[in-house]
């Protein structure tokens, strides 16, 4: 072997994860990896671009950066790094910079991914440093976050920009600037001979510049573009944040900035592209549904939500946040229809309360959804004098909801559904005759029923509704056991030697649906507990929180719950996320195949958690003695 091979196997066998791999596994790293050089101050991995190597610093010193640029680590000799970008979507999740001279030894991906599938103790050292971060990154409290902070300007840029030579004519220029629908055109110089490293993009003519200089002026519309275009340019690189390039267009009071990359255009960023960013905030989403007049504006409205969700969902909002923002959009719907429907129909003729069911009512909806709903009658409502009026107002939202992409629920759990509209007192009977006699349709409804919140009118009346469910279910032990036997229906997709069990029929066979068996059932056995100690949360990882602190779980257990919850609703999201994006109607299934590394092999770990907590729950509520008939 050369001595320079020798040298790097000599050094790698010193440090993890290397040092636990087979002498024929470190020999064939030594033969695969590449020596980097980089100078101080240099960037090795810049946030958002793709990675195809993992790297072992073999001297010098690197210093790992999170997505808002604060410090999250610094490695020196035998530190690695890049393991999580490439095993998540490959692309580069916490940037790398040298803060002295560094040399690096780099492993191709292909190696890389080899070692991780075939030794598990080299998997193991990667893994626990990724899901470290990864933890950090989900839990990282984000609400005194910008966006603007965050995000960078090349993810405003929707199409190539359009470029002509400064000797073209000013009506050339706005030919063009009409026919391909851009308000600012970039202008280059022929005659400039380029280098690698030169550009001959030299000035930009906009719309205002037409009217100011040209048509204002009565200018000669023949005049080569150089005449009129502006030479004294700002521009921007293309990693650089959105609010670097807010203050220099307020800076300069222009409304056009170019967007380089390696110093030529890739792009003009525009004032209406900045705004159009900030409108897909969910918070100016919620404002925006209050301003529509009609059902046709909140439909309108509503086909911008997928954006808003991918947003989230790109900025490493966690499950809970995402959950809670799409539920609360929901809830706004809702409740401005509501002020639709009686705007048209008149004041009630008694106080009602609009309930939401469901994951809306839970804060765990995302952007594949249906509508469960259903209303509180004051108790002084009387069938033949009151029912035309909200049958013509469930109809209303309900119609309404699904045109804005709330789908009908299949199982007609609706207000539309005379059965779901009560007086106060017959929810309470009802609630009542399910607890206290548990078949299987009564625990069926409690799936859905047992998490509602109000949206609109006497919302009060939910909150007291809800703590009557609570009080009557805490003291009813056959109820519990019954909904425990009935949590445990929906099993984790894991065989008997913990492979992946896949569906075997229909449009999504040979997938894994993560919400029917992952996140329902994660539900359901973590709103047995809930009932159990008289919580009045409704969210899961908040009656997690009440759970652990009530001790009626191991607490590493409770805590891996949490984990798990997290894990396979993020997973989801992100891929109903990428659905979008690439043009597909999103769901909640997900095929191996489509699974990162690091997906595959901890989704399997949640799953492990998810049947291990399914187990404690049969035992701690005697469920396996139980039978519903």
């Amino acid at each position: 072997m050369e001595i320079e091979l020798v040298e790097i196997q000599t050094f790698i066998k010193k440090y993890p994860p290397f040092n636990l791999l087979p002498e024929d596994a470190i020999i064939k790293a030594v033969h695969n990896i590449e020596i980097s050089y980089f100078r101080a101050n240099s960037s090795v991995l810049e946030l958002g671009e793709i990675i195809d190597k993992f790297y072992l610093v073999r001297s010098g010193e690197i210093a790992i950066s999170r997505r808002n640029g604060d410090l999250y680590d610094k490695l020196d000799e035998g530190g690695f790094f890049g393991q999580l970008g490439l095993l998540m979507r490959g692309v580069v999740r916490f940037p790398a910079k040298t803060t002295q001279d560094t040399l690096l030894y780099c492993l191709p991906q292909t190696i890389f991914d080899e070692f991780y599938d075939k030794y598990d103790q080299f998997s193991d050292i990667v893994e626990v440093e990724n899901t470290t971060r990864l933890k950090q990154a989900f839990e990282s409290n984000q609400d005194d976050r910008n966006d603007l902070t965050t995000a960078k300007v090349k993810t405003l840029l929707t199409r190539d920009p359009v470029v002509l030579p400064q000797t073209s004519s000013i009506k050339h220029v706005a030919k063009i600037m009409s026919e391909k629908n851009v308000s600012a055109i970039l202008l280059t110089d022929p005659t400039i001979c380029l280098t690698q490293n030169d550009t001959d993009f030299v000035g930009i003519i906009t719309e205002h510049d037409l009217c100011i200089k040209v048509i204002a002026q009565g200018g000669d519309f023949n005049a080569p573009v150089s005449d009129v275009m502006s030479y004294e340019l700002n521009s921007l690189d293309s990693n650089a944040y959105i609010f670097e390039a807010m203050l220099i267009m307020l800076r300069a009071n222009i409304r056009h900035l170019p967007i380089l990359k390696n110093k030529h255009p890739i792009g003009v960023l525009d004032v209406a592209d900045i705004v159009q960013y900030e409108s897909q905030s969910s918070l100016l989403f919620v404002r925006s549904i209050f301003l529509q007049q009609n059902i046709d504006d909140l439909v309108a409205l509503s086909k911008q939500l997928k954006n808003c969700f991918v947003r989230m969902v790109n900025e490493d909002a966690n499950s809970h946040m995402i959950g809670c923002a799409m539920s609360e959009i929901g809830r706004c719907f809702k409740q401005r229809l509501l002020e639709l429907a009686e705007e048209l129909l008149g004041n009630p003729p008694v106080p009602y309360c609009f309930l939401a069911l469901g994951s809306m009512a839970r804060d765990e909806q995302l952007i594949v959804s249906d509508q469960d709903n259903a209303i509180i009658l004051d108790n002084n409502y009387e069938h033949q004098l009151h029912n035309s009026y909200f049958e013509k107002l469930a109809k209303f939202v309900c119609d309404g909801l699904a045109q804005c992409g709330y789908s009908y629920c299949t199982g007609d759990i609706m207000a539309t559904n005379a059965q779901y509209r009560k007086t106060q007192s017959q929810w309470e009977e009802c609630f009542a005759d399910w607890i206290d006699h548990p078949k299987p349709q009564a625990l069926l409804n409690c799936s859905i029923f047992f998490d509602l919140v109000g949206v609109f009118g006497r919302i009060k009346w939910a909150e007291h509704l809800n703590a009557f469910v609570v009080r009557r279910a805490k003291k009813n032990n056959l109820f519990l056991a019954s909904l425990a036997y009935n949590a445990l229906n929906r099993k984790p997709p894991l065989g008997f030697f913990k492979n992946f069990v896949m569906e075997n029929d229909g449009k999504h066979r040979n997938s894994i649906n993560l919400k029917r068996r992952g996140t329902a059932p994660l539900t359901d056995l973590i709103r047995v507990h809930a009932l159990a100690i008289g919580s009045q949360s409704q969210n899961s990882f908040e009656r997690l929180e009440d759970i652990i602190e009530a001790g009626i779980l191991p607490s590493t257990n409770a805590q891996d719950l949490l984990h798990a919850m997290e894990l396979i609703s993020i997973v989801r999201i992100r891929h109903q996320s990428l659905d979008l994006e690439i043009g597909n109607i999103p769901d909640n299934n997900i095929e191996p195949e489509n699974m990162s590394h690091f997906e595959r092999r901890n989704l399997k770990d949640a799953f492990l958690v998810l049947s291990n907590a399914q187990n404690f729950l049969k035992f701690r509520y005697s469920a396996n003695k139980f039978r519903v008939e």
